[in-house]
C-alpha cells in the first residue's frame, strides 16, 4: 500500500486526466448544473488557496512525501488534509458542472480519489509522525483526518506561520488554469452546441 501511496502521490497531478476526457465527451451542462457546481469548484478553490498561503509551495512538490513545517492553523486548524477536501470539492463541481454521466461519472471520481488521496494521506501521516512525533500525536487528537470537527487546539502544537495569500494565489496558479480551462470548455459546450 505504501509504494502504491508513492506513485499516486508522485503522478497525482495527472490521475484526474481520465475523468476529464471522459467528462468532457460526455457532458450535458445545463444553467442549474452550472451553476451548482461552480459554486463548489470556487469553495474547493478557496479551500486549497486557503491552505497553501498557510503551508507554502512546497504541497506542489512530487519528488516525494515531505514538509519542513507541522502546519496547525488557518483550514488545517479545521480538518488535517484541506488540500485533498479541497481537490475532491472542484473535482465535484467540475463533475457536476458537466452534467456527464449524471451522478455515475461523479459517483465514481469521487470514489477514485477518496482512494487515492487515502494511500497518499497514510504515507503523509507516517512521514509527520515520524518527524514530529508528540506534536503531530496531539495534532491527531484534536484535528479530524476527514471531517471538520476541531477540538480546542493546544497552546503546545499551534504553528505561528504568517498567512500570504499573494504566495498562496501564485502557488495555486496551475490549479485555477486548469479549473478555469475546464470550466470554459464547459461553458462553450453549453453555449455552442
Amino acid at each position: 500500500m505504501k509504494k502504491l501511496g508513492n506513485i499516486l502521490f508522485r503522478y497525482r497531478s495527472y490521475t484526474p486526466l481520465p475523468f476529464v476526457f471522459l467528462m468532457t465527451f460526455f457532458m450535458k451542462p445545463t444553467v442549474p448544473s452550472i451553476l451548482a457546481g461552480f459554486f463548489l469548484v470556487l469553495f474547493g478553490e478557496f479551500i486549497r488557496t486557503w491552505s497553501v498561503s498557510y503551508a507554502g509551495s512546497e504541497t506542489r512538490t512530487t519528488s516525494g512525501v515531505g514538509g519542513s513545517n507541522l502546519v496547525t492553523q488557518g483550514p488545517y486548524a479545521i480538518i488535517r488534509n484541506p488540500l485533498y477536501f479541497g481537490n475532491i470539492s472542484i473535482y465535484i463541481g467540475i463533475g457536476v458542472m458537466s452534467n456527464a454521466m449524471f451522478p455515475y461519472l461523479t459517483i465514481l471520481a469521487f470514489l477514485y480519489f477518496t482512494f487515492q488521496y487515502y494511500l497518499i494521506i497514510f504515507n503523509e501521516e507516517d512521514y509527520l509522525r515520524q518527524t514530529y512525533g508528540e506534536s503531530f500525536e496531539l495534532y491527531c487528537s484534536t484535528v479530524k483526518r476527514y471531517l471538520p470537527l476541531p477540538k480546542k487546539m493546544p497552546e503546545s502544537i499551534k504553528s505561528h506561520l504568517p498567512l500570504d495569500v499573494a504566495e498562496g494565489l501564485k502557488s495555486e496558479r496551475r490549479s485555477i488554469q486548469a479549473v478555469s480551462i475546464v470550466s470554459f470548455i464547459i461553458l462553450i459546450k453549453f453555449i455552442y452546441f
